[in-house]
């Protein structure tokens, strides 16, 4: 039986609320958090939620346990006592001890699957710990090359070429190797973990129009059109470039399995538009999968019992998901 781990992340935000909330509705897979034991406890005593908490150790993933309103813990220690809303910079390592914790469950196979909540960049890095992010830490931790983002929500997956650049550096980061390795990756997870034998890729253009034939720029004749030619004699075929302006709408999505979009804004403002609070942060080419909510923090939030589970709902469903499609697969 496959066996989430979850990270909650910033222990004054919500994080530790929503994996409280979600576990004491039951409708959740098995799962273990990686957190404070005081810290559940006496968060779920805030928002009022029954939730057992329940100190555990490696073992438990020989023979897992799942039950509604069941939470196993294995225990990592806060560095100092921790109040809802409050940042605290002294708690950074903390949330790297967590992220540590859960990386190696993963890659020794005792945990199936990876689902982080948000944490707070800013306070991370004021702790003295260089932090640029989720994606960026599990990659250098897991020693991989390159890793994809990609979100998804019902009916639509965008994944992208270039991640958090300034605009005026998207066109010169965009190469024609670059676009192959990113295609590969999105191609390779579609097949092994969302079970699409022959994935279906649009793939958009860079500029205006996909460049109108060169008179609104020529990364679309110079690059991304020769790259794509390569990768079809691969056996990767893709449709594309194609207008961003244009290309969202079911005339293309509806045969489609994934959006590659050339940078950031480009393709996710249509899909957060689409299903924001109800989607989910994937890091493709990881050597274990990784999901996460599409939200920060919401300090104001913090033990309110305000905040919205929606999307850790989504996190651990696909998660799940992917973990029982790479199990039936290489059954």
């Amino acid at each position: 039986m496959p066996v989430l781990v979850v990270t909650p992340g910033e222990p004054a935000g919500i994080g530790p609320d929503i994996l409280l909330q979600t576990v004491a509705t039951g409708q959740h897979p098995p799962l273990v958090a990686i957190a404070d034991p005081d810290l559940m406890t006496q968060r779920a005593a805030m928002l009022g939620v029954k939730v057992r908490c329940e100190v555990i150790d490696d073992s438990f993933f020989e023979q897992p346990t799942h039950a509604p309103g069941y939470l196993p813990i294995l225990p990592v220690t806060l560095e100092t006592p921790v109040t809802p809303s409050q940042l605290n910079p002294a708690n950074g390592a903390y949330v790297i001890r967590t992220l540590d914790k859960a990386i190696d469950l993963c890659l020794s196979g005792q945990a199936s699957a990876l689902v982080t909540g948000p944490v707070h960049k800013g306070v991370i890095n004021d702790s003295g710990l260089a932090f640029t992010g989720h994606t960026e830490y599990l990659r250098d931790r897991s020693n991989t090359d390159d890793v994809v983002m990609m979100l998804a929500t019902e009916g639509l997956r965008v994944a992208l070429v270039t991640t958090h650049l300034p605009l005026k550096d998207v066109s010169g980061a965009i190469t024609g190797d670059l676009l192959k390795r990113v295609t590969r990756i999105l191609h390779h997870a579609l097949i092994k973990d969302f079970g699409c034998p022959a994935p279906s890729i649009l793939v958009t253009g860079l500029n205006p129009h996909a460049g109108e034939d060169g008179h609104l720029g020529r990364e679309e004749i110079d690059i991304i059109q020769p790259a794509l030619a390569s990768l079809a004699d691969e056996g990767i075929p893709t449709r594309g470039p194609l207008p961003a302006d244009t290309l969202f709408q079911p005339h293309y999505l509806d045969t489609a399995d994934a959006v590659l979009a050339m940078y950031h804004d480009q393709g996710l403002p249509v899909l957060k538009y689409k299903g924001f609070g109800n989607a989910v942060n994937i890091t493709l080419g990881l050597p274990f999968i990784r999901t996460s909510v599409d939200h920060g923090t919401a300090l104001d939030l913090a033990a309110t019992g305000r905040a919205d589970t929606g999307s850790l709902k989504v996190a651990l469903d696909t998660a799940w998901s992917m973990a029982t499609t790479r199990e039936q697969t290489h059954a």
